[in-house]
């Protein structure tokens, strides 16, 4: 077994490994420690396919950004897990119901996998002058430039969604109305009082 071999069955298992353990795990800090180690064995795999662009943009976006958020909004939050897993037990049915049939769907998709014919002239390294970030950035800005813009459309419309469902106005809560403030007369609003020493308010 050669080192490139050996390495990717062992970042392989690692992932595999740490994606299993993100699901089982109960204590909620320790799933999101086995999903960091799930990303940065799968940005191990990037590298080993040549990718170094795509691994840096896993470890920096998801591992440095996402895990951490995670794992912070985690440790600050209160949250009683124990009433939470209480009420996802009584979906549980379903939740197999649902995992059964994405299982055979993806027997059904690996049943008919079949390879092309000239995958390997097509899986070769290029041989232009450009280099994997320079190759990806043809590809995604020049052949995909409308899907990419669309992706990007589909993302600002669920960040516009996510906003609008989370405003609540509250009426015990004061708001700042800037309208108001900007238009109020100093004459009415502020009153001088002639203390004099010795008195006090």
């Amino acid at each position: 077994m050669t080192v490139a071999a050996f390495t990717f069955y062992l970042f392989a298992l690692s992932t595999v490994i740490g994606g299993l353990f993100t699901v089982i795990s109960r204590n909620p800090v320790h799933s999101v420690l086995w999903l960091i180690l799930a990303f940065l064995s799968s940005a191990g795999l990037f590298v080993l396919l040549g990718a170094e662009f795509v691994a840096m943009l896993l470890i920096i976006v998801y591992v440095g950004a996402v895990a951490v958020l995670f794992l912070f909004v985690v440790m600050m939050l209160d949250v009683d897990f124990a009433e939470l897993k209480a009420e996802m037990t009584k979906y549980l049915p379903l939740a197999l119901l649902i995992g059964v049939i994405i299982i055979m769907q993806l027997a059904l998709a690996f049943g008919v996998w079949g390879f092309a014919d000239n995958v390997a002239e097509n899986l070769a390294a290029p041989t232009s002058d450009f280099n994997n970030t320079g190759a990806l950035g043809l590809l995604i800005y020049d052949q995909y430039i409308i899907l990419f813009q669309l992706a990007g459309l589909i993302l600002l419309v669920a960040m516009i969604g996510a906003i609008v469902l989370t405003l609540r106005h509250r009426v015990d809560i004061k708001r700042q109305n800037v309208i108001a403030q900007m238009h109020r007369d100093p004459a009415l609003a502020m009153e001088l009082k002639d203390v004099k020493p010795g008195q006090g308010l």
